[in-house]
């Protein structure tokens, strides 16, 4: 069954919504690398909290979220095109235990030097063009709060989630106040509708998120309302590391401390933290990065995508 996110309108009410439901794309995560369960848990729910923001955006590109910790979790990214392909990791420090029940800020915030960030890397970038980044302080017990924090006081939306992760899925539940004409707000009269639906939206328990499909959900909160739907979007894993991008990152160290690594390792191996694929440079592989524009021959990789 594809991973599935559904969007939907409230009707007669300035509310945007989305349903989803992470697992092929989760289980590809989790199948690559071993995390804590603590670590697990807020990795699913910012894979399933980039796929919502990013359906959202009218944005040719990539978004990539980033919490930086101060704790036991150094980092934890999650990337997602505008097509809803994922792909996460994270870096715990070594030698530190996490236990299964650690919070968010014993995690990654325990000295309140922690910090959120969201970038908008454009494909087709123009010359001199760079990619949009935001970072504040990590301000929110969980990540649900931390990005509602974020998109008001960032982007001045009204932003509501709710997100549940486990071992075999990820789900979760945007809501977004529409801006009017501008960007300005909805008037106070729209007020009473978007805390209704908020209001329903925090009924909903991270056991029932995690046991219950779309459809079901959509009835138990909105059966009241009229809603509309829209056609699905099926988000999927995908990793774009490649042996050609990691020889333009080699060219970019230069000459000089390439050949110097070289005469320490006799190769260089480079492993991506996203899909666990493996990388060897040899020294004829390394020489012909520097001799201009020469197509490195790819092997052929067994790495699914």
């Amino acid at each position: 069954m594809k991973d599935t996110l559904q969007k939907f309108m409230i009707d007669n009410a300035p509310v945007r919504g989305e349903f989803i439901e992470l697992t092929d794309s989760w289980q590809q995560v989790l199948a690559r690398r071993t995390y804590p369960i603590a670590v697990q848990t807020i990795l699913g729910e910012m894979m399933s909290a980039a796929a919502l923001l990013t359906a959202n955006l009218k944005f040719n590109g990539t978004i990539i979220m980033q919490i930086h910790g101060d704790g036991p979790v150094r980092l934890l990214v999650v990337e997602c095109d505008d097509q809803l392909r994922l792909r996460a990791t994270a870096k715990i420090a070594e030698g530190i235990a996490v236990t299964d029940n650690a919070t968010l800020t014993e995690l990654v915030n325990a000295g309140g030097t922690g910090r959120f960030a969201i970038t908008l890397d454009p494909n087709n970038k123009l010359p001199g063009q760079q990619a949009y980044q935001g970072i504040v302080p990590l301000d929110g017990d969980d990540v649900a709060t931390v990005i509602e924090n974020y998109m008001l006081r960032s982007e001045q939306l009204d932003t509501k989630l709710w997100l549940a992760s486990s071992e075999t899925v990820s789900r979760g539940l945007l809501l977004q106040k529409l801006p009017t004409e501008g960007g300005v707000q909805t008037p106070d009269v729209d007020t009473e509708a978007w805390e209704r639906l908020s209001m329903l939206g925090n009924t909903l328990r991270t056991e029932e998120l995690l046991t219950t499909d779309i459809d079901t959900l959509m009835h138990r909160l909105f059966w009241e309302e009229t809603v509309r739907i829209f056609e699905p979007q099926h988000p999927a894993f995908f990793c774009s590391c490649s042996r050609e991008k990691v020889g333009s990152m080699l060219k970019m160290l230069g000459a000089e401390e390439v050949e110097a690594a070289l005469a320490a390792e006799g190769t260089l191996d480079v492993h991506c933290d996203f899909c666990s694929q493996h990388y060897q440079f040899d020294p004829v592989d390394c020489a012909q990065l520097f001799l201009g524009d020469v197509t490195i021959d790819t092997p052929p990789s067994d790495k699914p995508h």
